[in-house]
């Protein structure tokens, strides 16, 4: 890499990653579906657990795949135009979920994003954020419970399996999403927390 080049490379890893991570396709699935402003229905958040609040199961399915595909493809396209700087892409992309320009910063919660990144840095790692997330996901059917253990799983993992590298990265990322859900906490405590398949107003 030319030295001027391996001076900009990470700020072009960043951007980059939160380009991708910024594109906010729960909102753009249910406009083009006919389906609504996204951001006026259910609680409001543009991640696949509200979009299903449409009553659109495939709509849901494809945003999750498509937010969890976009944390994922910042990290290859980055390290294979940068090599070594898929940590900072993924940092991008994240962040830019969470926080979208083009919606005034006002984005999901990170987890399906979050679990993208985490297969494409270590995909044993992303597949145990898989099992955690869907398990408890189908045994709870509480989406915030489901997606805050699995973000907490991912820097966990990763130390147990020697990838010390990851874990300042996930365990900040992880907090992010804890953050996102301090209103999902508090209706926890409150036992106002609702299950998947009830109507949330």
């Amino acid at each position: 890499m030319e030295p001027q080049l391996a001076t900009i490379a990470p700020v072009l890893a960043i951007a980059l990653g939160y380009l991708l991570g910024a594109i906010p396709f729960g909102v753009i699935l249910t406009s083009l579906a006919g389906a609504g402003d996204l951001r006026q229905i259910g609680s409001g958040n543009i991640g696949a657990t509200n979009v299903l609040r449409t009553g659109r199961k495939g709509l849901a399915a494809a945003t999750l795949l498509l937010d969890l595909l976009k944390g994922a493809a910042a990290v290859w396209l980055a390290q294979a135009l940068w090599p070594g700087l898929g940590m900072l892409a993924a940092a991008g992309a994240f962040v830019g979920h969470c926080y979208p320009v083009w919606l005034k910063f006002k984005g999901g919660k990170g987890v399906a994003t979050l679990m993208g990144i985490v297969l494409a840095l270590h995909w044993p790692s992303g597949l145990v954020f898989a099992v955690v997330w869907l398990g408890l996901l189908a045994t709870l059917r509480i989406s915030s419970v489901a997606g805050m253990a699995a973000a907490i799983s991912a820097p966990v993992s990763a130390a147990v399996m020697n990838r010390f590298n990851l874990v300042l990265l996930l365990v900040v990322l992880a907090l992010i999403v804890l953050w996102k859900h301090r209103e999902n906490i508090e209706r926890l405590m409150a036992g106002t927390e609702p299950r998947i398949g009830r109507k949330h107003g």
